[in-house]
């Protein structure tokens, strides 16, 4: 996993420098003002080494990623542009690529996207012209070869740092970490999962990753996140795509006293229990509707405490 250092994003020299890295979760403004973004960006805090631009999450409207991404570079923080293919065909997708290139946005996120019909334009023609793999291959194709799709040359190579999803946490199990290979072979070079609720479940799944080999060829972000309520986390399982939440956790809420307490106390034990589990590089926060929660999971996470800036 070697890259030349004048090319990289600061999230990638992190993780080859071989620290734990920590990304989160910025909810896109419904709102075309900066401040909207600058605002949001300022509860997350400055302890993360990316923030995440999302693309039309949940299939519902909101600023663009690549206006987000560049927002909040030019205010000092650290986009991860993600990039779905529910929206865009092959041809929008490879400008995008370039101008994300152009506007010196290095780390990307490929992702396939949700379905049109879990947001708020249902009626919407979804396009998947190729999924989260392809665009892995698309970027990786612009970048090494310097070359569209149609076999046209560019001008200039793009640079990316790229990355992709993956959800430990649903069947069929065993083919999860044959999925990730697939992802690292296209190209991806860091991954953020699914939240995890699952300890154990992420356990046998990065037993699997590493007796693989692959945890030697990517960068393993565990997606987390506080719960707010025994209620959100019953409508989260429900509605949500892929996320998986135990029954105990659920209960657990139910009892407490203080369940957003409760909420933050059990993401910060998941927190602590991935953190030591081979081959995991790091964690990835997703706060909706929490986010002044994140700078005090990092803090009392200790996950940076050990952190050499001078990289």
């Amino acid at each position: 996993m070697s890259g030349q250092v004048e090319d990289q994003s600061k999230l990638e020299r992190v993780l080859r420098s071989g620290q734990l890295a920590v990304t989160a979760e910025l909810n896109s403004p419904d709102s075309h003002l900066p401040e909207s973004v600058h605002r949001n960006a300022l509860v997350l805090g400055s302890l993360c080494d990316g923030i995440n631009a999302t693309d039309a999450a949940g299939a519902s409207v909101h600023l663009s990623s690549i206006a987000v991404s560049a927002i909040l570079q030019k205010a000092g923080y650290e986009p991860v542009m993600q990039m779905s293919c529910r929206d865009r065909n092959r041809i929008a997708m490879q400008g995008e690529l370039l101008g994300a290139a152009a506007l010196n946005i290095k780390n990307v996120l490929c992702l396939t996207g949700d379905g049109v019909h879990t947001g708020d334009h249902p009626q919407a023609k979804p396009v998947f012209d190729m999924d989260s793999i392809n665009l892995l291959k698309t970027a990786r194709t612009m970048e090494e070869e310097g070359r569209f799709l149609s076999g046209r040359k560019l001008e200039s190579n793009p640079k990316f740092f790229l990355g992709a999803a993956a959800n430990p946490f649903v069947p069929p199990y065993d083919f999860r970490p044959l999925r990730l290979k697939k992802k690292i072979n296209a190209g991806a070079k860091f991954i953020q999962t699914q939240y995890c609720f699952d300890v154990p479940r992420l356990k046998t799944y990065m037993d699997s990753v590493n007796d693989m080999g692959l945890s030697e060829k990517v960068f393993i972000l565990i997606g987390v996140g506080p719960l707010k309520s025994a209620k959100s986390a019953q409508r989260m399982r429900s509605n949500v795509p892929g996320v998986v939440i135990p029954d105990a956790i659920i209960s657990r809420l139910k009892q407490a006293k203080d369940q957003v307490a409760e909420g933050k106390k059990i993401c910060l034990e998941i927190v602590q229990q991935v953190i030591e589990m081979p081959g995991v590089k790091g964690i990835h926060i997703m706060a909706y509707g929490q986010e002044a929660l994140v700078p005090e999971i990092i803090a009392e996470s200790g996950i940076l405490d050990n952190r050499n800036n001078n990289i």
